[in-house]
């Protein structure tokens, strides 16, 4: 396993300036991640961030590979069996991350529900079908009346309930699975920095110039590539402007979505919940378990503000509250409740809602029962699929099939630069392939360069090189591993989840047997792991995102966090004012994620 370490920044940032590449990504989230596993495994491959790898959007979404059953309701057929192909595909290549979960969706009589009794059961079984998910699966769905609903969640709120839907869905650690996608690609030969910011992009005979700017000493360089990959996100249309080409219209449109974290004390619940907001807008919210803590969200309302530090407002967090409140009568929960929370953005395509696509037409009950029977039919062979689109298009008022309309996402090539607009978390492998479609047929027109492209749906990323159909069986056997090295069954367990097949590498700091001030000999490891293989500069990298720690294990953060900045200051050689910056922005950045400032100012208002 290659080392990829902020040890070796300086050498990393000497290769950037020394080789011509033949693909530069700038955007080290999902997106970008996802092109360069599927590029360095053929081509000399560069990435780099202006922040911290997954520092965006990629690790603040609802932390799902979400299905989308509710696209079905308005026939978006094709996103939805895009996403469940693709959700499976993830758990192939990636299996110690994305997790198997019944999702639970109260139904309500309510003329604005998103789903009836009815509808439900059409789109589930829909959905079961496009899945994959056999008759005899412990995730088939169900369909239950509302007394066995209130058996299964008896602290749902009664009034006007009449049922619950239940189906597959899939847990997932976003953050963790961007940095495997970079760590794999690291392996197969290509060069991540993270802290770099483009601030010029220059088109000339021989590919593309990049100058980009140090955050970490200021300094500025140029990186030369073929190919530039702009993956930047909710900045995509700021970087197209660098080039100094003639701007064009804004392809982006950003939303806003928030998450508030509590202890499972104050609400618990077995399996993520969905339901309408209740707020008769259409948006639907998560409740979701993370070991003994429990989230919801999330709002999704335009933002205009700073990208790059985007923050939950009161409004934000009085529109969860009073949503969870009202489907939770007896939570009761209030500001006060609240541990740690994100914001994120959501870049989104033009007018396109969170799939991207175009405005949705709702379908009536019946017209879904005619879908359903089509798709049968389709499904045993006896209807094209042409048929099905014809279908669609009749029901729906559009001429234009559904595989027309957009997916989500959008690849452009101008000048050299391939653009990954819109997509979302559970698409970020498909995306990457069609810019690898792109990029090889510009090498090949403008380069005569031959590209073989790699079959990304049986290519795992770091951690992931198991068996995908035994999972349980194999990261048991990774944390026996770890309790006869000494740890406890709990802290075994979550090191085999968090690692997969790279907890041997884990397993050989437990056995160096180093100990830091403060930490124990699995949080010494993980951390010592995190700083030599998983490019970590500050605090707030290793403490949100590469472990998750600020957001779902408050007590064992505010245990650890003072001894973790000491050890990395040894560990990177770090003088006083360095660690007095880095300290700093931790805390800083941890008070935001706590909302200390809004609970103060409730503090003083009250």
């Amino acid at each position: 396993m290659q080392k990829f370490s902020s040890k070796q920044r300086t050498d990393y940032i000497t290769r950037l300036n020394n080789t011509s590449f033949d693909v530069l990504i700038i955007g080290g989230g999902i997106t970008g991640a996802g092109v360069a596993l599927q590029a360095a495994a053929g081509l000399k491959t560069a990435i780099i961030d202006m922040q911290d790898f997954a520092e965006g959007t990629s690790s603040r979404s609802t932390k799902l590979v979400h299905g989308g059953i509710r696209y079905l309701k308005t026939f978006d057929v094709d996103v939805v069996a895009d996403t469940v192909r693709e959700r499976a595909r993830i758990q192939h290549i990636a299996p110690h991350i994305p997790r198997p979960t019944m999702m639970l969706m109260p139904l309500y009589q309510d003329q604005d529900a998103t789903f009836t009794p009815m509808s439900a059961e059409v789109a589930m079984t829909i959905y079961d079908k496009l899945a994959g998910v056999l008759p005899h699966s412990p995730f088939v769905h169900h369909l239950f009346p509302k007394e066995e609903a209130l058996q299964q969640l008896p602290q749902l709120n009664q009034q006007n309930l009449v049922g619950l839907a239940t189906y597959l869905d899939y847990l997932n650690n976003d953050a963790r699975l961007t940095i495997e996608n970079i760590k794999q690609a690291v392996d197969d030969g290509a060069t991540a920095v993270s802290q770099l910011k483009a601030i010029k992009i220059q088109n000339v005979e021989e590919g593309n110039v990049v100058t980009v700017k140090d955050s970490i000493n200021q300094q500025t360089f140029d990186i030369k590539a073929k190919v530039v990959v702009n993956a930047a996100g909710p900045w995509i249309d700021q970087l197209k402007d660098l080039t100094g080409t003639k701007k064009t219209a804004h392809k982006i449109r950003p939303t806003k979505g928030i998450h508030l974290v509590i202890d499972n004390h104050k609400l618990s619940v077995a399996n993520t919940i969905y339901f309408d907001s209740g707020y008769h807008d259409g948006r639907m919210i998560f409740v979701i378990p993370r070991g003994n803590k429990t989230y919801f969200g999330t709002t999704d309302t335009d933002y205009h503000g700073d990208y790059q530090h985007p923050q939950v407002d009161q409004s934000d967090v009085d529109y969860l509250l009073q949503s969870i409140n009202a489907h939770f009568p007896d939570a009761n929960l209030s500001l006060a409740d609240i541990e740690a929370s994100w914001a994120g953005i959501r870049p989104l395509i033009g007018k396109g809602d969170y799939n991207g696509g175009q405005a949705p037409t709702s379908l009536t009950d019946t017209d879904l029962k005619t879908l359903q029977a089509m798709l049968n039919q389709y499904f045993n062979g006896t209807k094209k699929r042409r048929v099905v689109e014809t279908l669609l298009a009749t029901l729906t008022g559009d001429q234009q099939a559904a595989s027309k309309v957009s997916r989500g996402f959008e690849i452009e090539v101008n000048q050299g630069m391939v653009t990954i607009a819109g997509g979302k978390i559970t698409d970020y492998r498909l995306m990457a392939a069609e810019a690898m479609k792109a990029i090889a047929t510009y090498l090949a027109n403008h380069f005569k360069q031959s590209v073989t492209l790699i079959d990304s749906t049986q290519y795992p990323v770091s951690g992931g090189h198991f068996d995908s159909t035994k999972v349980d069986t194999v990261l048991a056997v990774y944390a026996k591993h770890f309790i006869d090295l000494g740890l406890s069954v709990t802290e075994a367990q979550a090191l085999a989840n968090l690692y997969g097949s790279n907890s041997p590498v884990v397993a050989s700091y437990i056995e160096s047997g180093q100990v830091a001030p403060g930490l124990s000999l699995a949080e010494t490891s993980m951390l010592h792991y995190a700083l030599d293989y998983e490019m970590v500069n500050r605090p707030i990298d290793y403490l949100l995102r590469r472990t998750n720690y600020v957001l779902f294990q408050a007590q064992d953060t505010d245990r650890i966090e003072q001894a973790v900045i000491d050890e990395m200051a040894r560990q990177l050689v770090w003088d006083q004012a360095t660690k007095q910056t880095m300290q700093d922005e931790y805390y800083r950045l941890r008070r935001e994620s706590q909302l200390t400032v809004l609970k103060e100012r409730k503090s003083l208002d009250d």
